[in-house]
């Protein structure tokens, strides 16, 4: 990855994937979602347990219960379901790329608002949510350097009122040769990033060895 990355301006015209990363995207989940149904495997993550292990991560933000909570790439949205066991009911969106992924975690959980598409493809106003959360959707190679995960944080602090939660894979511990479609970040780049958004960071190295969170705030209160 390169190590500078600017924000992007409010007048910007901010792209999502092209048509053929979309394409691609939608076809990978949809072969795995006919080969593992409702599991872990099927979001390709290596466990629930890490799932949750990450899941635990985000929430530590600060997130309490009845807040409004965008979770992009939601999966099956099975964050919903594990903040409730947690006691913390949320006001709930999530939203997925992958169309056979929504329609089996609508069958998990009937009327949970789950909508298809990717964050830029929403015309949300500024400071839609209280809290926006990401886990690992932003792993997946797109061949670009990392630019398209730049366009996603900045897009997701634009639509939250009081912070950002997300992951990523740390390449200080991952094997290169291992990764094959996904991508790992040098976490001082990223986060330096993010502090360029806004200088209420935090970076948290302590839960997965393979694994980072940052959280970006409106303030140090928030």
């Amino acid at each position: 990855m390169r190590r500078v990355y600017l924000p992007f301006g409010e007048s910007d015209v901010v792209p999502g994937m092209d048509a053929g990363q979309r394409k691609e995207m939608i076809e990978r989940h949809r072969d795995s979602v006919s080969y593992f149904g409702y599991s872990s495997e099927a979001l390709y993550w290596e466990s629930r347990g890490g799932q949750k292990i990450r899941f635990e991560a985000l929430a530590e933000i600060g997130i309490r219960p009845w807040d409004s909570l965008l979770d992009v790439g939601c999966g099956f949205g099975d964050l919903y379901s594990w903040l409730n066991g947690k006691g913390l009911p949320v006001d709930y969106t999530g939203i997925d790329l992958s169309p056979d992924i929504l329609a089996k975690g609508l069958e998990m959980n009937p009327g949970l608002k789950l909508l298809q598409g990717e964050v830029f493809d929403f015309d949300w106003a500024p400071e839609s949510f209280d809290w926006i959360v990401l886990s690992g959707t932003l792993n997946w190679d797109l061949h670009d350097d990392g630019e398209y995960a730049m366009r996603v944080i900045d897009r997701m602090f634009k639509l939250c009122r009081n912070g950002v939660a997300f992951n990523m894979l740390d390449h200080r511990n991952i094997d290169a040769a291992s990764l094959l479609e996904l991508i790992a970040y040098d976490v001082d780049a990223v986060f330096s990033f993010c502090k360029k958004i806004t200088p209420a960071c935090q970076l948290r190295t302590d839960y997965l060895a393979d694994d980072f969170t940052i959280y970006m705030r409106r303030s140090e209160q928030a």
